[in-house]
């Protein structure tokens, strides 16, 4: 009986240990499922915040989108309401009149004192080729003095701007027997070029006499000029003037040339060169056409024949690099140097046996002048420098398109051209 009894109690322990063994093990289980189920809803949980932010993304995306739509209809309805404006101001003529407010290409002024008759003509011929481009060239007439026939003349033109230099300051020549008379002209030069730079702020000037007329391309050339001048800082001005421009020594409408003399006339500069002039501007202007001869004389061989071009020429389409002074000098020594050197006394004569290009060597200055009156061209020198020359070379046409180079002791030289 107690033997059963112990088996029994030995069984029930068993039965016990197999029990609380068997707990444990399901309690572990649930735990790691619980475990991994609280893990799982996490990622869930994680997964479901990220979806709902895409699709906060793509809402707002999406709402930008329909921003950008609307604002590009907006725009489209917004151009086509400007095209319909522009298409009423086009049919009443509103964008012809806009089109002529433009920055203007130089000021022409008309240095004048008193003489009413030749300023009249002047007037005249500047309006005559002006009219088509007077927003590009704004005209202006400069009086030195009070003559009254001069201020009414240029008043009386309703295309221009009239200005007056009055000076009543005593003129002291720097040295005896100098004309008063270029003192004040440099005077006045110097006035009104302050007042078209620095008045009325203009970026480029022209500067013509009372006594000049202008060819048909004047504005078409000075245009493409001022372009040379805005590149090519060695260029101090830019002239429409030729002083061998007689109808004898002249044949080429389109030619164009460098030149180290400042001819004086009909001449074109930028504000930025007048900077450096105006401080030192001489006391008295240079005479350009100072001879002992009588000036009747003097008219009649030099400015009278002076040939005005008859030729529409358009400057503006043409390719002008050439007189950049980088590609100039080798132009120039090119048709130098193909021109035929002619020697002797009797060279008037080779030359007109010659029928191409022609080159004449002069020693001095002394001998410039034999040869240039012989030919009938300026014989005058200043500064150094005959007339029209560059590095010492004067060309001009002689009876044909014959070129005639007369070249100076150092030209070749200068030129970089071998002596034949």
């Amino acid at each position: 009986m107690v033997k059963i009894l112990f088996d029994f109690r030995v069984l029930l322990l068993l039965a016990a240990g197999a029990f609380i063994y068997i707990q444990m093990r399901l309690f572990a289980t649930q735990s790691r499922y619980a475990d991994r189920l609280a893990a799982a809803v996490e990622s869930e949980n994680s997964c479901t915040n990220q979806f709902r932010l895409l699709i906060d993304q793509i809402s707002m995306q999406q709402g930008q989108i329909v921003a950008l739509e609307e604002e590009r209809n907006r725009l489209k309805e917004e151009s086509g309401e400007l095209k319909a404006l522009v298409q009423d101001f086009e049919r009443k003529g509103v964008l012809k009149q806009i089109d002529k407010i433009q920055v203007p290409v130089a000021a022409v002024v008309i240095m004048a004192c008193n003489r009413a008759d030749y300023l009249e003509r002047t007037i005249k011929s500047v309006l005559k080729y002006q009219k088509s481009v007077a927003s590009k060239y704004p005209l202006f007439v400069s009086q030195d003095g009070s003559n009254p026939d001069v201020k009414s003349k240029a008043l009386s033109y309703d295309q221009l701007t009239y200005m007056q230099h009055l000076d009543f300051e005593l003129v002291k020549t720097e040295h005896p027997g100098e004309i008063i008379a270029y003192y004040k002209i440099a005077r006045h030069y110097k006035w009104a070029l302050d007042e078209l730079f620095y008045k009325h702020n203009f970026s480029r000037v022209i500067i013509l006499e009372d006594d000049m007329e202008i060819a048909p391309d004047f504005f078409n050339y000075f245009e493409a000029a001022a372009a040379l001048l805005d590149k090519d800082k060695s260029i101090m001005a830019v002239s429409s003037w030729n002083d061998n421009g007689q109808r004898q020594f002249v044949h080429d409408p389109y030619a164009l040339y460098r030149s180290d003399f400042f001819p004086g006339l009909g001449w074109m500069l930028t504000r930025s060169i007048w900077d450096e002039l105006s401080p030192k501007w001489p006391k008295a202007y240079p005479c350009y056409f100072c001879h002992g001869s009588s000036m009747g004389q003097f008219f009649k061989q030099y400015l009278e024949p002076i040939k005005l071009n008859d030729v529409q020429v358009d400057w503006k389409s043409m390719d002008l690099s050439y007189l950049m002074e980088g590609e100039y000098i080798k132009h120039f020594a090119k048709v130098v140097e193909r021109a035929k050197p002619v020697y002797g006394t009797d060279f008037m004569l080779k030359v007109y046996n010659i029928d191409g290009d022609v080159r004449i060597k002069y020693n001095n200055q002394q001998d410039f002048e034999r040869i240039a009156g012989m030919f009938g061209i300026f014989e005058e020198w200043k500064d150094g420098i005959p007339r029209t020359a560059y590095k010492g070379v004067v060309v001009f046409r002689y009876q044909t398109s014959r070129r005639v180079f007369l070249v100076g002791p150092d030209s070749l030289k200068q030129l970089e051209v071998e002596d034949a």
